[in-house]
C-alpha cells in the first residue's frame, strides 16, 4: 500500500477532485425512505457507494451521524468504511478529534491503525489544543500510511474568534497552516506529484483573501479538503478564486447537493458528475 498522499493524488487524477460526504441526517433519511435506524444507516450507505463508489475519489462520513445510534450504528460505519475500500474510493472519517497523550493516542489507535475496525484512509482533527497534541495522530498516521486533514478555516460564522485571532506569531489559522506545511516538508513527507499525507480543512465558501492575514499560505505541500460545497453555500466560482495558486490539490466536499438526487442510483451518479466539473463548470 502506498502513503495516503500518493493515493490520494491517483483517485483524483483518474476519478476526479470531488468527495461527497455521507452525512445520514433523519430528513435526509426520510427523503430516501429509510427509517431513522442503525438498519437506515446501513442501507443508505450501502446505497451511496454501489451509486457512486467506481465514480468518486473519496467519500467523508459524518460520524457523529452514526454515534448517535450506539453500538449499532457504529456498527454500521465500520460496514461502511469497508465497502468504501472495497469500491477502490478513500475514506475520510470526518471525527474532528483533539485531545492531549494518552486520550490523542487512543483517537489515533481507533481511527488510523490498521488493525481497527474503525481505520479510515484518513481523518479530520482539530488542533486546538495546540499542533503537537496532535502528534501521536501524526505518528500512527505514517505508520501506517494514512492520513489526516487538520481544521484551519472553517466557514462556520463563529471560526474566526478563533481561527484569525492573532498572537505575536501571528495568526491562528496562519501558525496551523504553517505546521502542517513543516509535516510534509519532512524528509518522505510529499508522495507522488509532491503531495503529502497532512492536509488542511478550509470552508469552500471562505473568503481567504477578505478575512485572514497574509501570513496564510495555502500551499501546505498537501492536500486541502473544502467541505460545503453546494447546498451549504460554497460555489464552483468560490473554489476557483479562494484556492487559484493550489487547484490541483483541492478536494471540495459535498453532501445534500448530491445526496438530495437519491436515492435513485442514475440520478444520484448525474448529481455526482455535475458537481466533479466545478473546475470549468
Amino acid at each position: 500500500m502506498s502513503d495516503f498522499g500518493q493515493r490520494l493524488r491517483t483517485a483524483m487524477d483518474e476519478r476526479g477532485q470531488l468527495c461527497v460526504g455521507i452525512d445520514p441526517h433523519p430528513a435526509l433519511l426520510a427523503d430516501w425512505g429509510l427509517p431513522d435506524s442503525p438498519s437506515g444507516l446501513r442501507d443508505f450507505g450501502e446505497r451511496c457507494v454501489a451509486a457512486l463508489g467506481a465514480d468518486v475519489a473519496a467519500f467523508k462520513p459524518q460520524s457523529a451521524f452514526f454515534e448517535r445510534h450506539g453500538s449499532a450504528g457504529v456498527g454500521a460505519l465500520e460496514r461502511l468504511l469497508a465497502a468504501i475500500r472495497e469500491c477502490g474510493a478513500l475514506a475520510l472519517l470526518d471525527v474532528k478529534r483533539g485531545d492531549i497523550g494518552s486520550t490523542m493516542q487512543a483517537y489515533a489507535d481507533a481511527y488510523l491503525t490498521a488493525t481497527s475496525p474503525l481505520f479510515a484512509d484518513a481523518v479530520t482533527l482539530s488542533p486546538y489544543l495546540g499542533f503537537e497534541s496532535l502528534r501521536p495522530a501524526l505518528a500512527a498516521a505514517a505508520a501506517n500510511e494514512a492520513g489526516v486533514f487538520v481544521l484551519a478555516l472553517t466557514s462556520n460564522p463563529e471560526g474566526g474568534a478563533v481561527q484569525l485571532a492573532t498572537t505575536p506569531a501571528g495568526s491562528v489559522a496562519g501558525q496551523v497552516l504553517a505546521a502542517v506545511k513543516g509535516e510534509n516538508s519532512r524528509p518522505g513527507g510529499a508522495g507522488s506529484g509532491g503531495l503529502g499525507s497532512v492536509g488542511v480543512v478550509i470552508g469552500a465558501s471562505v473568503d481567504v483573501a477578505g478575512r485572514s492575514g497574509s501570513d496564510v499560505d495555502l500551499d501546505v505541500g498537501g492536500p486541502v479538503l473544502a467541505p460545503g460545497f453546494g447546498a451549504q453555500g460554497g460555489t464552483a466560482a468560490d473554489l476557483r478564486r479562494t484556492f487559484a495558486g493550489v487547484l490541483d490539490a483541492v478536494l471540495p466536499s459535498t453532501s445534500r447537493a448530491v445526496l438530495a438526487a437519491g436515492p435513485d442510483p442514475a440520478a444520484l451518479a448525474a448529481a455526482a458528475r455535475q458537481a466533479a466539473a466545478w473546475r470549468t463548470g
